[in-house]
């Protein structure tokens, strides 16, 4: 067997390894790409000889990394928050590449992907102190541009001054992007029509990979850089119709490429050096936290922003980001850094990622430490809580789903009072008189505040099982007998929440097709009081008859729910299949945890057959139940064990 392919093979398993590892402990996919480079390369394993034949496909990927940056780059946003992003994050990256001289620009750059994954998964992208960390990574992802076009002319060995090299730079920038955009605005759309009216998949593919390529390519015949020209191409396409498919059919050449080159950046880490300047790297990190937490602070009070949202979004910008490692592999490649130093950069910049989860959810208690919260102060919960109330309805969680319900309720002139965790939603209802209050909902303090033990009902509106789960069991502490209803995205959650004391679980999803049924029946006829029975029989029996389905190439799995999802699937019995001859009741299809929904025999259908059925040959029987355990059983319907 070659030994490049053993080479290639241990490196793809390293990375798989060390990617599922990290996901466990919640730290991102760059940081295991990281690792891994680490162990195949010169200081652990040395499985490559030549490292740097490897930097073909990873500044390709890179390619396709700066394309994807340019199409999610959007103009209408920037305009929008111009004097943010102008202002504090343009200061931000000025002071800190002045403040870090030559290595300012690496440092000055944050970790766009991991900031916004994380906000958006808590649910805080759009709280002012995540929009100003949005405007400081937006400013950001404008300046990788300049530093792409002058990291490879800092170190020229031409006789030409510095300012001159700058300056022709600059004039070919200009011819480079007024090309490429009027290709973009007049040419491209057209191309990418034709493109898609042939509705054929790989052309479309292949289509997007020739323009990504053609406008690096156009960039570095220019003197300039690769990534430049995919950018800019990015930026064209981005607001086209075309950028979701155009998202879509790069994102797997893009994550492999880049995932690629990410570990070409940790083969080049040197972890003697690293165990050498191991004091300096501790320093320089903590060093850099700081410096970077108080320039964010101090453009934000230029700016004139609220104190408390400044400190929150230093601490989420605090990181060195991806495009850190691709600059200063950029400046070692044109002998800018030696070795030695960007191997410190990039191991301040690991430590740096890996804090980051940490630093995001808690930055908000970070800056309350350095700032009181000004919004707390405005929110008045004893001017909700003075008045009495009794019978009232309590709503859980006042987004969306919580106000929506307060409206409901105020129709039929229901009182109602409303527990939120945010400060900046309850400080505006407050504002607008509505009776809300701030507080965790699981808290038995604020539960009593809002007399549970005299309360109507309570509605539970947000959707996370577990502090739903801990709300349900504190309110059934105070008060055994209150109706609970819980508002979920799904059922798959629909036993447990019974269990721990919920009396009515409202799926979103399943209610939703409850009514386009609804909807449906009543346009095709069926008298109204057979509408209602239906539904009434369907959410009495759980939702029974829209659990299964029939799996297919677009399924959609939620990772956390697949194992607790029903499919359904037809077996054909065949004259030799072993269930043939038999009743439903012998083939024990129950240890299985399988039922049979129906036996379609020629041109008949029996739906829900009993147990003395006999099954014959021909029969076709679906089944349902989770996927495991149906291929199970499809293997002892038809072999018998």
């Amino acid at each position: 067997m070659p030994t490049e392919f053993i080479s290639v093979l241990s490196l793809l398993v390293v990375a798989v390894m060390t990617t599922w590892c990290f996901k466990r402990i919640n730290l991102p996919p760059i940081l295991a790409y990281l690792f891994a480079g680490i162990v195949v390369g010169p200081s652990i394993l040395n499985l490559f000889e030549h490292i740097e034949e490897m930097h073909v496909l990873a500044d390709i990927g890179i390619v396709f990394l700066l394309f994807t940056l340019g199409l999610e780059f959007s103009l209408p946003k920037l305009k929008a928050m111009r004097h943010l992003v102008f202002g504090l994050g343009l200061g931000q990256m000025l002071l800190t590449t002045l403040v870090a001289a030559s290595i300012g620009g690496i440092i000055g750059l944050s970790s766009t992907a991991i900031v916004i994954k994380q906000t958006t998964e808590m649910g805080t992208l759009n709280t002012p102190r995540s929009q100003l960390a949005v405007s400081i990574l937006l400013f950001q992802d404008i300046a990788v541009v300049p530093f792409l076009i002058l990291i490879p002319l800092a170190n020229s060995p031409s006789d030409t001054s510095f300012a001159l090299l700058v300056a022709i730079a600059c004039v070919k920038g200009v011819v480079v992007i007024t090309s490429l955009m009027l290709i973009g605005k007049w040419v491209l759309p057209k191309l990418f029509r034709e493109i898609a009216n042939t509705r054929t998949d790989e052309l479309f593919v292949l289509t997007t990979l020739t323009v990504v390529l053609m406008a690096a390519g156009f960039t570095y015949a220019m003197g300039l850089s690769l990534a430049l020209g995919a950018f800019i191409a990015g930026m064209m396409l981005g607001e086209s119709q075309y950028k979701y498919q155009l998202e879509s059919d790069i994102r797997p050449f893009q994550d492999i490429l880049m995932g690629l080159f990410f570990v070409t950046v940790g083969m080049r880490l040197e972890l003697a050096v690293v165990f050498e300047y191991a004091g300096i790297i501790i320093i320089g990190l903590i060093a850099m936290l700081a410096l970077k937490i108080l320039i964010v602070r101090f453009c934000a009070m230029i700016v004139n922003t609220n104190a408390n949202d400044a400190w929150a979004a230093a601490f989420k910008v605090c990181q060195m980001g991806e495009f850190s490692f691709i600059l200063a592999s950029l400046a070692v490649t044109h002998t800018i850094l030696d070795p030695t130093t960007a191997s410190i950069l990039v191991s301040i910049g690991i430590l740096s990622m890996t804090l980051t989860p940490y630093l995001v959810a808690n930055s908000v208690r970070f800056a309350h430490f350095f700032a009181p919260d000004d919004t707390a102060n405005i929110i008045n919960n004893a001017q909700v809580l003075d008045v009495e109330r009794s019978g009232h309805v309590i709503i859980l969680g006042f987004a969306r789903v919580g106000q929506s319900t307060a409206r409901m309720l105020d129709m039929e002139k229901i009182s109602y009072v409303a527990v939120d965790i945010d400060p900046i939603r309850v400080q505006e209802s407050q504002m607008a008189n509505e009776p809300v209050i701030y507080g965790d909902v699981s808290n038995k303090a604020i539960l009593q505040s809002v007399n549970v033990d005299s309360a109507a009902s309570v509605i539970i509106t947000f959707d996370h099982i577990p502090k739903v789960t801990q709300c349900i069991q504190c309110i059934r502490s105070f008060n055994p007998t209150i109706p609970i209803i819980v508002r979920t995205r799904k059922d798959y959650a629909l036993e447990a929440l019974y269990n721990c004391g919920a009396t009515q679980v409202v799926p979103e999803l399943q209610e939703g097709v409850l009514m386009l049924v609804s909807q449906v029946y009543h346009y095709s006829g069926v008298p109204m009081a057979r509408i209602l029975k239906r539904i009434r029989n369907e959410r009495k029996g759980k939702y029974d008859h829209l659990h299964g389905f029939y799996p297919g190439e677009t399924t959609e799995l939620n990772y956390e729910s697949a194992d607790k999802l029903q499919f359904m699937h037809a077996i054909n019995l065949n004259r030799s299949a072993w269930a043939v001859g038999r009743t439903i009741a012998a083939c024990d299809l129950v240890k299985y945890g399988v039922h049979v929904r129906k036996i379609k025999r020629g041109n008949d259908v029996i739906q829900n057959p009993a147990l003395t059925e006999v099954l014959h040959d021909n029969d076709i029987l679906v089944i349902s139940g989770k996927p495991r355990r149906v291929e199970r059983a499809e293997r002892h319907l038809l072999d018998g064990h």
